[in-house]
């Protein structure tokens, strides 16, 4: 099911980002009175299609691949190689009739309506859902970090306080896993232990493979206590052995058999000993204790959720913003988010990061949305593709939208277009390259889902 709900959320994201973005090239098309032939959601490879119903001059369809989508303008060398149209003369609903600011507009329609989504949704996620923020001063008095087996290669130590990164004080935890801190060299903590504030480096080697693991891997975070969370985060809660001996949502689990815990970090040592039997794991609820007997796995686990804020619940602070509020902060948030791909992407150019491991493709990004369906988090993962989207079509490549808009800068300095043949050679040529990093892409996204 989980396969299924990622996969869901990934084509939702594609057919709203595509369809808008051809809207974005279709209205400014018809504004200067150029003919559209053909708006595709997905692509119509070999002429299989979905569904397909032509109003007026326009045929309007679904296809069947879910890589993108496309506009075919009439009189414009695009992916269709249409050779025949430039064999005459250009008529006045034509694209290359039309004079080179009108077909720049044209050109950049889909990136600008992009753009103008990726603020509209950031804007609307921070409008409606608000933003949740957990004090650092809280995480330093409750208890500190948990730090993960990467985290402690580093000389991080589970019960640390950190305080600062990159010598940036942290008023906000999340602050510390600020993806802009990582993108570059010389990646440093401050570390509060024992009394005494101490500085670590974290290697270049360890920040690239946090960086390209895409959120999976990650040095530490904040220390929680064993408050039962939400079975709901099953997809059968019923295969919890947890939740068949009778553990509850808010349940705090103080012992294993006589020896006491406090952390959920210490149930696994704790555990160990019970691996494949019946371990006595006393809870305590409403104010009282009591024993429950649970089967522990052969891997010694009971499955148990973690509570999201455990004993943070009453310091998070949830931050409403008003509609006009919200649209500068969500601008904010979704160019800091482009403004972390791009330099990424330059890093990765100059060999600085691995292609491999850095570039998601759909399978990838399939993974980010996640096996649950989240509205928030769904909407916050489209509104940042968009971003990339745009900012992805604008590179000027042949067959992107940023290399007709290089063409055209090139024609408006030179005062006369480019000879349409070897406009069509160079749309050929960037369309192998789209192809062939487009099969790359593919490549390392199986590659990644059946060997990492």
């Amino acid at each position: 099911m989980g396969t299924l709900i990622m996969a869901g959320q990934l084509i939702l994201a594609l057919a709203i980002l595509v369809s808008l973005h051809e809207w974005g090239h279709y209205i400014a098309s018809r504004s200067f009175g150029i003919r559209v032939e053909k708006f595709f959601i997905f692509f119509d490879a070999w002429g299989i299609k979905l569904f397909s119903k032509k109003i007026g001059d326009t045929e309007w369809g679904i296809g069947w691949l879910p890589l993108g989508g496309y506009v075919k303008i009439s009189g414009m060398i695009d992916e269709s190689l249409d050779e025949e149209q430039l064999a005459s003369e250009p008529e006045d609903h034509e694209f290359r009739s039309k004079p080179a600011w009108q077909r720049l507009i044209v050109m950049i329609g889909g990136v600008t309506v992009n753009f103008i989504l990726g603020i509209l949704i950031f804007a609307g996620s921070l409008f409606y859902y608000g933003e949740v923020k957990l004090p650092n001063a809280a995480v330093l008095e409750k208890g500190g970090v948990y730090v993960y087996g990467v985290g402690e290669s580093t000389g991080m130590k589970t019960g640390d306080r950190i305080v600062a990164v990159n010598g940036t004080r942290a008023e906000n935890f999340l602050d510390l896993f600020d993806p802009i801190n990582y993108i570059r060299e010389g990646l440093t903590y401050t570390v509060l232990r024992d009394g005494t504030e101490v500085e670590l480096t974290i290697a270049d080697s360890t920040r690239k493979k946090i960086l390209e693991s895409r959120g999976s891997l990650r040095l530490f975070d904040f220390r929680k206590t064993a408050r039962v969370g939400d079975f709901d985060m099953f997809d059968d809660p019923e295969e919890s052995n947890a939740f068949k001996a009778g553990l509850l949502q808010n349940d705090v689990i103080v012992a294993i058999d006589s020896t006491p815990l406090k952390y959920y970090d210490e149930l696994s040592a704790l555990l160990a000993p019970y691996k494949s039997k019946i371990a006595p794991i006393v809870v305590e609820r409403d104010g009282a204790k009591q024993t429950l007997r649970v089967e522990v796995d052969s891997t010694g686990r009971i499955s148990v959720p973690p509570s999201a804020f455990a004993q943070y619940t009453a310091d998070t602070v949830h931050l409403s913003y008003g509609f006009f509020e919200s649209f500068p902060k969500g601008s904010r948030k979704g160019t800091n988010a482009l403004w972390v791909n791009i330099v990424a992407f330059g890093e990765m150019f100059k060999g600085k990061l691995n292609p491999v491991n850095s570039v998601s493709g759909p399978i990838g990004i399939a993974k980010i949305f996640g096996p649950t369906w989240n509205w928030q988090r769904f909407w916050e993962i489209t509104g940042m593709l968009s971003f990339i989207l745009a900012f992805m079509n604008l590179l000027p490549i042949p067959a992107l939208d940023g290399g007709h808009v290089l063409f055209l800068l090139i024609e408006i300095v030179r005062r006369k277009p480019l000879p349409e043949k070897v406009m069509y050679y160079f749309q050929v040529v960037g369309m192998v390259m789209l192809f062939a990093l487009m099969a790359f892409i593919i490549f390392i996204d199986f590659f990644n889902a059946l060997f990492r």
